[in-house]
């Protein structure tokens, strides 16, 4: 899951409304944005390391540190740590630890396969990226829409007012997500570029997935805080 995990942050900033919205948008994909991290550190190689080779089934990395059981119930706890501290708030710390926990079950559910701590322990996932991706996108779409359709529901119990630009903005992010991973489902950009007759056979010569994947990261992240904080309004 892509930017679905960052739906549950628009929940989370409406449960404990005196942490900020940035804040949990971070926390809810935590998990990745440490991935990112640990792949240039050598830690957590991805390939191909060419993005326009790259199709939800055919990424291939161990994410050990970051999404593996036994360190996620570390994450789980750093990110209670970050919310009592940094906002002085048992409530925004709670929220935060869910928010990280919510992460791994839901790709435990259904993204890529992973483990208790390392390939030789128990799997925990069910790496449905790998053995059905669209069912996998589908069911991103599905959560996303129902979480979304909590999150604009409670805003209309709370009579929060919106603008109906922002409530596009909103929506066509998350819609823009998905559109997307089904367009990478089993076929990477250049396949994908070849079934309509267009040779694209540009070679970078180096790394472009996970730079490309964190400026998508950061390009979510500051379009939904942007478009949803109504703090900033």
């Amino acid at each position: 899951m892509l930017a679905g995990h960052y739906t549950t942050a628009l929940i989370a900033k409406q449960k404990a409304p005196k942490g900020s919205l940035i804040f949990f948008l971070i926390i809810s994909q935590l998990p990745d944005l440490l991935w990112l991290v640990l792949h240039f550190l050598g830690i957590e190689p991805t390939e191909p390391t060419n993005v326009l080779d790259v199709s939800l089934d055919n990424l291939s990395v161990e994410m050990i540190y970051s999404h593996d059981l036994l360190p996620i119930l570390g994450w789980i706890g750093l990110s209670y740590a970050l919310g009592l501290l940094l906002f002085k708030s048992q409530k925004v710390g709670v929220t935060s630890a869910l928010l990280l926990a919510l992460h791994a079950l839901v790709d435990y559910l259904g993204g890529y396969p992973h483990n208790i701590f390392g390939t030789d322990t128990l799997s925990v996932g069910t790496g449905l990226y790998y053995s059905q991706p669209y069912l996998a996108v589908a069911l991103e779409l599905i959560f996303s829409a129902i979480v979304l359709y909590l999150f604009f529901k409670t805003e209309k119990k709370n009579n929060i007012k919106r603008t109906k630009r922002q409530r596009n903005w909103i929506i066509g992010i998350f819609t823009f997500n998905i559109i997307f991973m089904f367009s990478i489902a089993d076929l990477s950009t250049r396949d994908l570029l070849a079934t309509m007759n267009i040779d694209f056979a540009t070679e970078f010569g180096f790394q472009t997935t996970i730079p490309v994947l964190a400026i998508m990261y950061v390009m979510y992240i500051y379009l939904i805080n942007k478009h949803a904080n109504l703090d900033t309004k």
